[in-house]
């Protein structure tokens, strides 16, 4: 691969990046969040290891973000009306999305909560 393909790569990944946090309200709360815990987080003093799972977790919730609304997109390029099977996909999409936040939820109420009280 040349190097002009693999570091044209990289922009298209960011300008993926941007349109989801311009057309998402999903991703903009995603970010918040993860800004809001990143500052809770120096507050509280995390140990390394708890620095660690916190960025995989804002990692991870970003990433399915994204995916969730590449999933979207997808859907709605090929079947602009309704369908069953299309309604189906986006929802078990969102579904994953729910998943990660509220396990990531908890074992930020884990981290944080015995740190706190």
């Amino acid at each position: 691969m040349k190097a002009s393909r693999f570091f044209r790569s990289f922009k298209f990944a960011a300008e993926g990046i941007v349109e989801a946090v311009k057309r998402e309200q999903n991703m903009r709360m995603h970010l918040l969040a993860a800004a809001v815990v990143m500052i809770a987080g120096g507050a509280t003093g995390l140990s390394y290891a708890e620095w660690l799972v916190v960025i995989v977790l804002i990692g991870g919730m970003i990433s399915l973000e994204l995916m969730n609304s590449a999933i979207e997109r997808v859907v709605d390029l090929v079947t602009p009306e309704f369908h069953p099977l299309a309604k189906q996909a986006k929802d078990m999409a969102a579904g994953a999305v729910l998943v990660f936040a509220v396990a990531s939820a908890i074992i930020g109420l884990l981290l944080f909560v015995p740190k706190w009280f």
